[in-house]
C-alpha cells in the first residue's frame, strides 16, 4: 500500500510511533485495565502522566527555574485574550507586532481590554516578511510585546528572537519545539497542541512566575494563569488524552535527538521543498522573502489556478494529502512539521519535479 503524507497545517501528522505507542496502550494503560480516557485525572495514574510529561517538556526545552508550565484548553484564540487580561496590569497599553493573519486576530481581541500599539505591520509586504527590529515603534509603558513566531497560513517565520525591554509574549503554535529556544528570553510562550505537540484540545503556557497574580479584576475564573498555576493545570478537568499524547511525543522528541536532532531534520526538509520551488524557473513560487522563510509551512503558487487543481489530484493519486493552500492566500501549502518524515517531503518533491516537466 502506498503510504500516505498528510500535510495537513493542523490538526496535524503525529509520529507513527507514537500512534502505535498510543493504540497499544488504549484499551489498558500499564496493566491498570483502565484507558487513559477512562482515569480520574486527580489518580495516582494520571498525576503519573502530566508529572512525566512536565519533566520531559522541561528537559527539552531546557525550562529554567521560575517558570511554570501550565496544561490549558481554548486554543491559541482563547491566548488572545487571557494574555491582556492577565498581563496588562496597570499598564495603559500592549505592543503587538503584525506579522500576518493570526497575529491580526490577536489585536483584534486585546483591542478589547486594551489600548494596542502596532508596533510593526508586514500589511505592506502583503505579510510576506517582518519589518526589521530598528524599525518598530515600541512604546516603554507597554506591558509587554507580542508577537507570533510563525505565521502558519502566510509561511512567515522569525528567523530568531527579538529583543524587549518589557516581558515577551509569544504565539508559537506552529513551531514550537521545532528548534532549541532560550526560553529565559521570554514572559510568556503559548501554543496550540495540533501542529508539533499532539492532538486539537491541549494548549501549552510557559509563563514567568513574577507574571502572576496581576489578572484584572473582572477576569473570568478559568482565564487566569495564577488559578491554573495554584492548582498545577488541575483547577478543573484538563484534555487527559491529549497531554497523555503530548506527554509521547515529548519522549519521542528525546529520542530523535531532542531540539537539535528535531531541527537538523526540519532544516533538511524545508531545503529540499524550497530548493525545488527555487530551481524551477518560475514554475513554481514561493511569496515569503527568502530570510523570512518558515521551516514549518511552506506556501507556493504554479502559474494558473488550473494547474494548481490539477497538482492537487497528482498528489491525492500519490497520496499526498492536504496541500491546498488557506483560503486567506490560495495557491498550495506544504506543512512540515517535526513528525513529517523525510519520505514524505522527497514523494512531494518528486512530484513537483515530474509535474513541472509535464506541464512546464
Amino acid at each position: 500500500m502506498t503510504p500516505v503524507y498528510n500535510f495537513s497545517a493542523g490538526p496535524a501528522v503525529l509520529p507513527h510511533a507514537v500512534l502505535q505507542h498510543a493504540q497499544h496502550e488504549l484499551l489498558d494503560w500499564r496493566g491498570t485495565g483502565m484507558s487513559v480516557m477512562e482515569m480520574s485525572h486527580r489518580g495516582s495514574e494520571f498525576t503519573h502522566i502530566i508529572d512525566t510529561a512536565e519533566a520531559d517538556l522541561r528537559e527539552l526545552l531546557g525550562i529554567p527555574d521560575g517558570y511554570k508550565v501550565l496544561f490549558l484548553q481554548g486554543g491559541a484564540s482563547q491566548q488572545f485574550a487571557m494574555v491582556p487580561l492577565n498581563l496588562l496590569g496597570d499598564h495603559p497599553v500592549v505592543d503587538i507586532v503584525n506579522t500576518g493573519h493570526w497575529s491580526t486576530l490577536a489585536i483584534k481581541e486585546a483591542r478589547k481590554f486594551a489600548e494596542v500599539n502596532v508596533v510593526a505591520s508586514g500589511e505592506d509586504s502583503r505579510f510576506c516578511a517582518i519589518p526589521e527590529r530598528s524599525t518598530w515603534q515600541t512604546r516603554a509603558d507597554a506591558a509587554y510585546l507580542h508577537y507570533t513566531s510563525n505565521e502558519t497560513i502566510g509561511g512567515v517565520q522569525f528567523p530568531s528572537i527579538p529583543d524587549s525591554d518589557v516581558p515577551l509574549v509569544c504565539d508559537m503554535s506552529s513551531d514550537f519545539l521545532s528548534a532549541p529556544l532560550d526560553v529565559s528570553r521570554f514572559g510568556l510562550i503559548f501554543a496550540g497542541a495540533q501542529k508539533n505537540i499532539g492532538p486539537a484540545g491541549l494548549t501549552l503556557a510557559i509563563i514567568r512566575e513574577d507574571l502572576l497574580g496581576q489578572a484584572q479584576p473582572n477576569t473570568p475564573t478559568m482565564l487566569d494563569y495564577s488559578v491554573h498555576a495554584k492548582a498545577d493545570s488541575m483547577y478543573n478537568t484538563p484534555p487527559t488524552f491529549a497531554i497523555y499524547m503530548a506527554g509521547l511525543v515529548f519522549q519521542w522528541l528525546k529520542a530523535q535527538g531532542g531540539l537539535t536532532g528535531i531541527a537538523q531534520h526540519n532544516a533538511t526538509k524545508a531545503g529540499l521543498v524550497y530548493d525545488t520551488i527555487d530551481t524551477s524557473n518560475g514554475f513554481y513560487t514561493c511569496p515569503v522573502a527568502k530570510p523570512f522563510r518558515s521551516l514549518m509551512n511552506v506556501p507556493f503558487r504554479l502559474p494558473t489556478e488550473a494547474l494548481e487543481a490539477a497538482f492537487l489530484t497528482a498528489a491525492a493519486e500519490r497520496q499526498l494529502l492536504q496541500l491546498k493552500g488557506h483560503r486567506v492566500v490560495g495557491g498550495m501549502r506544504a506543512s512540515i512539521y517535526n513528525a513529517m518524515p523525510l519520505e514524505g517531503v522527497q514523494a512531494l518533491t518528486t512530484l513537483m519535479h515530474d509535474f513541472a516537466r509535464q506541464h512546464g
